[in-house]
């Protein structure tokens, strides 16, 4: 429409992340995972490889090793999430306010994306106090967007900073995978969420109209017909089950360049004028998978093969750990910052640099 200013883009004014204290060693959740499922599933000494295969190095959790080791209900589980979630939220947050050079007052938007635990009140409520967050913040809590949301929430915060043009948009998508390890499901589904998810954090601020040296460009996302039995959760008293089928990176290989392209087209982009992508690595059959669709050699995604080497699949935070070290060591023109998750759901970010 003639005479419309439209809105600046919104930049990319911080980024943090954080991971609590434990680390398991990828041979030692294999140690362990022997003396639970071994005795119990016939299957178990074929699966065992997956441990391997993985790509995986170590990980991080939010309990001592130990705790894992015994059965665990809803409320053992809840209690260690609100505990555990309040912390890495606020040590993230402070994290990127003071890479933002920020106090928590200046935040007028707060948008906490998690998927692994719930909290009414939500977590931002939760820390407001010890965060020191104004009384009128706005507070946008997310969840159910699993390993997608850390590119669909950054989509959120952009569209949220673009609104309020000078405005700090606060941004954590925080998830504690390893509170829903369960003893009880003798399934491969459980077997290869064991030997891949850790816990971790990561927190962006975000601002529009006074200028970034990256800036959110535009965003888009591919919903699945049919593919609620792809990925997600299943909820009962014990608490999480997961919900994940090992033929992701096929689907991925085969379904994820038309659905890229279709965004892309739909931002006036093709394919060529993507000079890096920034991918949510859920695995290392699934970086094989992403290189495939996107066309790219085999080990292009280096950034994301030492992120899941050294921090395993974290879901929602793990593609902006990606973009963390992509952006310290230098971000082309343009990049597509790009993850999956329930839905099944393709969910993109184009970044420009600032000329």
């Amino acid at each position: 429409m003639s005479g419309v200013t439209p809105l600046p883009e919104a930049a990319l004014v911080s980024l943090a992340t954080s991971v609590p204290p434990n680390v398991f060693l990828q041979s030692d959740v294999l140690a362990a995972a022997w003396e639970v499922f071994g005795p119990r599933l016939p299957e178990f000494e074929t699966l065992s490889s997956i441990f391997t295969n993985t790509g995986i190095v170590k990980r991080h959790g939010v309990k001592p090793f130990e705790w894992y080791l015994e059965r665990r209900g809803w409320s053992e589980r809840t209690r260690a999430f609100l505990e555990g979630a309040e912390a890495l939220f606020v040590d993230v947050a402070g994290k990127a306010l003071a890479d933002a050079q920020l106090n928590a007052g200046d935040i007028d938007t707060i948008v906490t994306v998690c998927s692994t635990g719930i909290a009414t009140p939500s977590l931002e409520a939760r820390v407001a106090g010890r965060m020191g967050f104004r009384a009128d913040i706005t507070r946008i809590p997310v969840f159910g967007l699993g390993c997608a949301g850390g590119v669909s929430g950054l989509s959120i915060a952009a569209r949220l900073a673009q609104a309020r043009p000078g405005s700090n948009v606060l941004l954590v998508a925080l998830e504690l995978c390893s509170l829903a390890f369960r003893h009880d499901e003798l399934t491969k589904a459980n077997i290869v969420a064991t030997s891949l998810f850790g816990d971790g954090a990561a927190a962006a601020i975000l601002r529009a109209g006074d200028g970034g040296p990256t800036r959110i460009e535009n965003s888009g996302e591919h919903l699945w017909p049919d593919t609620l039995g792809i990925m997600g959760w299943n909820v009962d008293p014990e608490g999480f089950g997961v919900i994940f089928q090992r033929t992701i990176p096929n689907f991925v290989a085969a379904h994820l360049n038309p659905a890229v392209t279709q965004i892309l087209g739909n931002m006036q982009l093709a394919m060529g004028d993507i000079d890096r992508f920034i991918c949510h690595p859920g695995g290392a059959r699934v970086i094989q998978a992403l290189e495939t669709a996107l066309r790219l050699h085999q080990g292009t995604l280096e950034h994301e093969r030492q992120v899941i080497a050294d921090y395993g699949n974290m879901s929602a935070p793990t593609v902006l750990f990606v973009l963390d070290r992509a952006r310290r060591a230098g971000l082309p023109a343009r990049s597509v910052v790009s993850a999956l998750g329930p839905g099944f759901t393709a969910s993109t970010v184009t970044l420009r640099a600032a000329a």
